[in-house]
């Protein structure tokens, strides 16, 4: 489904991605990260758990819109980031919402706000199901364009085991994994927010009405078996 909110609608379809212009060697490491993020769902599989489940452990009651694990997962190394919550009803479980902090330009070693990258939309199973592209307001982050936020998934990596090592691991290796379709809905994302401003629409980036502003369904296990394909393998 691919919807902003009751009020806009999107103002063109979104695409699935290609990988006719990516190099070979950037295919390769795609495949390898969709490979580690299937491991760690295996792993979790083998002894009757989830990546949810995982996350979820010894937190207590889950409230919707609480963040799940109480203040977030930070590696203050890397400047990634990210929490896991509900709030869209029957459409999924929940979300993860991604983040990565860039360096500070006049201040070495310390890291500027935030930026989101992409949320991850999970089923009742722990299974992830679609990514999608949030409005400002929706995440409090700090609004960089597609050439920077891309820019910055390219630098995202969780090298700590808290709360779980292997949810950890999954998330890192998902935005390597599909970047491609990082490229196409945070691309999407950009000319939207223009076509709404330019049709009047008003404080854009805190208007409530604009919510999600597009979305792709995944599978991890197809998306891995097209990323090897692509490769020549069987």
């Amino acid at each position: 489904m691919n919807a902003v909110s009751p009020s806009y609608s999107i103002t063109e379809a979104i695409c699935e991605p290609s990988l006719v212009d990516y190099a070979t060697a950037e295919v390769q490491l795609m495949h390898t990260a969709a490979l580690d993020a299937l491991d760690c769902q295996r792993v979790l599989k083998k002894v009757g758990l989830n990546l949810v489940g995982e996350l979820l452990k010894g937190q207590g009651e889950f409230l919707e819109f609480n963040h799940f694990p109480q203040g977030d997962v930070y590696d203050k190394e890397t400047g990634s980031q990210y929490y896991y919550h509900a709030h869209r009803g029957s459409e999924e479980h929940g979300h993860f919402h991604v983040f990565q902090r860039p360096p500070e330009d006049n201040h070495p070693g310390y890291l500027a706000d935030p930026t989101h990258l992409i949320a991850i939309s999970m089923d009742a199973w722990g299974e992830p199901i679609g990514l999608f592209t949030t409005n400002r307001w929706v995440t409090g982050e700090t609004w960089r364009d597609a050439p920077e936020t891309l820019a910055l998934a390219r630098s995202f990596e969780l090298d700590h085991a808290w709360p779980s090592w292997p949810v950890n691991r999954w998330v890192s290796a998902m935005i390597i994994a599909f970047y491609p379709y990082l490229d196409v809905l945070v691309n999407h994302r950009d000319r939207e927010i223009d076509s709404l401003e330019k049709s009047g629409v008003r404080d854009i980036f805190e208007n409530r009405d604009v919510e999600v502003i597009g979305q792709l369904p995944i599978s991890l296990a197809d998306w891995e078996r097209r990323l090897a394909s692509s490769l020549g393998h069987e």
